[in-house]
């Protein structure tokens, strides 16, 4: 299967956290994130690398998510070592060996517990492991269900060499190292949804004989519009609304039971389920897309591992007093049904709805940016003529070009380190800009003395080099361990990444542009020597502009662009300021208006105070109904870029980008290795089109926001840049 960028990046980052010196290792990630698909990809990868390697999953609960977990693995990598408890108490275990445990069989009395022989038998399995020279590497899944004085223990038992923990909520662990996938980066790949809508339209006050009635109304209302919208897009999908009860309430059940039955929606027509502690109808094949269940009544907490990637509204119920929020409730409802977004923000938000104040603040807590207040907005007549062009990608999944990517190599290191056709001059240049040139493996470490551990001191001691004579054998699997590692970071499978380099450095492999011509023993050496220098550098080759000889034409289509008739329109109801934005064309637009950048923020309120701004329009940041340009990258990737802002200046229309600023020093906060190839097919789609634009970024030294329109710059102090106001006026002057 083909793994998302985040994913990879990922796996390369536990690959790297795994030589840090923290015991411990935290991987947050959100519910939909494919935490099982990244970890056993990483398990894979590790066990290639390292030697002696015995991989321990301790799943949570009663049911049989350990047996999920193993059954996703051998799915997902061939030729896998799995195994379950069962099979370590049959034959142990062996290398790269992964075993999936329900925590609950080796620390809980009962039934599903060991007895006290098959106890000592485990830890006789656990003792001849280490007897023969095997270590434990142990992830712990759904971590803050399972810190407990019994689970340290079954740790100790395993003695281990590293320990994941895996959780959306994990708890603070102040030594160990925090592994978070931004939930930005999932939203990007479109496997969950874009946005979290709270009380959609709520008043400020709102009167309601019966609130279960009135909750219920807005999330069966909601579901119909949804479903509405599905079939209008051709997918078979049936919106799911979950309705969370307090535990043990049966008045409230019964009471929600009845104003369904009095919607046609009953247990017997099998479009209502229910899944509590003494009830359980109407589940089967509730996670099917197209399954006949509207809505499903569940108790406070809901089964690990439940996944319902239909489930698109919450109802959160309470019972006189708030209760503690759960960031995995809101995970039910997160995921997209089909793996991609809908270019619909109808279709591609989940909602909640709930009179529970405490409950409410925990999701905004918790989710920051991705809960907030919402409202439909609609476009002022007077702007539903304009139309632009749109581009937009092939449709097709592309992986990476490795061609492409050793052309990028071969060019950036000419740009970079002014490398070229003369081998032993290209040698002399990257050693003059840190490469090490070396047949041993060379490892640094300090010697001296200090009287504090203050870090400069420490700078200042004398460095060690400790030098290995290479083996292939040993060495091998280290080798391998990190080209993966710079595979990762950019996209690359390690036979790609490993031919590239092989191509280059190799002299017993033919290619044209060789950067050098070693041997292979020395290839080795060079990758692990260089390996931190060497992953810096294939990023940054992914992102330069080519030679114009070489930029490949993507494949793409244009369709017209009309701003969209309706938006739903996310802001902060806890901003002091609720002004409208006159000049923004939908009408009822905030100042509070969020997910906004700093520069986003200062940009909107510039414009609603020129004079020579006639309107405003924020483009979305995703989805086939905002506008687009297509560019690719310097590895054959086809990407979209969505221009923040479309303005009228004067009867003119300009599209703006928004970038982080220059701080007081003038250095680029600008985090955006893609800036300068976004600004270039900007700037080609402007001419194309007749328009007019540039980025905008603010200079902290004078507080002004600046443009950049003819070539790009980051330097904020070059003749590229000039005061936005100046060039605005001017341009509406000339008008």
């Amino acid at each position: 299967m083909r793994l998302a960028t985040f994913q990879l990046k990922a796996i390369a980052d536990l690959m790297e956290a795994m030589s840090g010196s923290e015991q411990e290792i935290i991987l947050k990630s959100c519910t939909g994130s494919g935490k099982t698909i990244i970890l056993t990809h990483f398990i894979d990868e590790y066990g290639k690398s390292f030697f002696g390697k015995v991989f321990v999953w301790l799943t949570p609960g009663k049911g049989d998510l350990e047996e999920q977990s193993k059954a996703k693995m051998d799915k997902y990598i061939y030729g896998s070592h799995t195994k379950l408890l069962a099979d370590v108490m049959t034959s142990g275990f062996v290398e790269n060996d992964a075993c999936f445990i329900n925590w609950e069989k080796l620390t809980k009395k009962g039934n599903n517990a060991l007895k006290e022989g098959e106890r000592t038998n485990f830890l006789e399995r656990i003792q001849n492991a280490k007897n023969s020279g095997l270590s434990f590497i142990v992830i712990v899944d759904e971590s803050h269900q399972n810190d407990t004085v019994k689970a340290a223990d079954i740790l100790r038992y395993f003695a281990p060499e590293k320990i994941i923990r895996c959780s959306a909520t994990p708890k603070n662990y102040p030594k160990a190292h925090l592994i978070e996938i931004p939930e930005e980066d999932v939203i990007a790949e479109e496997l969950i949804k874009k946005m979290l809508i709270i009380n959609e339209d709520f008043a400020q006050t709102i009167h309601v004989e019966n609130q279960i009635a009135y909750l219920l109304e807005q999330a069966l209302k909601k579901q119909h519009e949804l479903h509405s919208a599905f079939l209008q897009k051709k997918a078979k999908v049936n919106p799911l609304i979950i309705i969370q009860i307090p535990n043990k309430n049966e008045v409230m059940q019964d009471e929600i039971e009845r104003w369904f039955e009095s919607r046609g929606i009953t247990y017997e027509n099998g479009q209502l389920a229910v899944w509590l502690s003494k009830k359980h109808q109407n589940l089967e094949d509730i996670e099917q897309n197209d399954a006949p269940q509207v809505a499903v009544i569940i108790k406070q907490a809901v089964a690990t591992g439940w996944d319902c990637p239909r489930a698109h509204i919450l109802v959160k119920l309470r019972d006189n007093m708030s209760e503690t929020f759960e960031i995995q409730t809101i995970g039910r409802i997160r995921r997209m049904p089909e793996t991609k977004h809908y270019g619909s923000d109808l279709l591609d938000s989940c909602y909640l709805y709930t009179l529970d104040e405490k409950f409410t603040e925990g999701v905004k807590m918790n989710l920051g940016k991705g809960a907030l207040d919402a409202a439909t907005l609609y476009l002022k007549p007077e702007f539903r003529q304009i139309t632009l062009t749109s581009e937009q990608k092939s449709g097709l999944s592309q992986p990476r070009d490795a061609a492409a990517a050793l052309t990028a190599m071969v060019q950036y290191f000419m740009q970079t380190y002014h490398t070229g056709n003369s081998l032993l001059e290209n040698r002399t240049r990257l050693e003059a800009a840190g490469y090490l040139f070396s047949e041993d493996i060379v490892d640094y470490t300090k010697s001296g003395s200090v009287s504090t551990l203050d870090k400069d001191k420490i700078a200042d001691l004398n460095d060690i080099s400790i030098r290995t004579a290479l083996n292939t054998h040993v060495h091998g699997r280290e080798y391998h361990h990190r080209v993966a590692e710079i595979g990762l970071k950019v996209g690359l499978e390690y036979a790609q990444i490993n031919t590239i380099l092989r191509r280059l450095l190799d002299k017993n492999v033919r290619y044209a542009n060789k950067l050098l011509m070693l041997e292979t023993r020395e290839v080795y050496a060079f990758v692990l020597n260089n390996a931190h220098r060497l992953k810096n550098d294939v990023r940054q080759a992914m992102a330069i502009i080519l030679d114009q000889q070489v930029i490949k034409i993507p494949s793409i289509t244009t369709v017209e662009f009309h701003i969209p008739h309706s938006c739903l329109f996310t802001y902060d109801g806890t901003a002091k300021s609720q002004a409208e934005m006159g000049k923004n064309v939908y009408a009822g637009y905030l100042v509070s208006a969020e997910v906004r950048s700093a520069s986003e923020k200062k940009f909107e309120r510039f414009c609603e105070t020129c004079e020579a701004v006639d309107w405003v329009y924020k483009n979305g940041d995703k989805g086939a109904e905002y506008l687009s340009i297509v560019y690719m990258d310097s590895f054959g990737k086809q990407k979209s870029f969505f221009p923040d802002y479309i303005i009228s200046v004067q009867g003119e229309i300009w599209i703006i980008e928004t970038k982080g600023g220059f701080d007081r020093t003038g250095k680029s906060e600008d985090i955006d290795i893609f800036s300068p190839r976004k600004f270039e097919v900007l700037k080609n789609y402007l001419e194309k089109h007749g328009l007019r634009g540039g980025f905008v970024r603010e200079d902290k030294q004078s507080q002004e926001l600046c443009i950049c329109m003819e070539e790009y710059s980051d330097d904020i102090k070059g003749k590229q840049w000039g005061l936005l106001r100046e060039i605005i006026h001017k341009r509406g002057a000339g008008k």
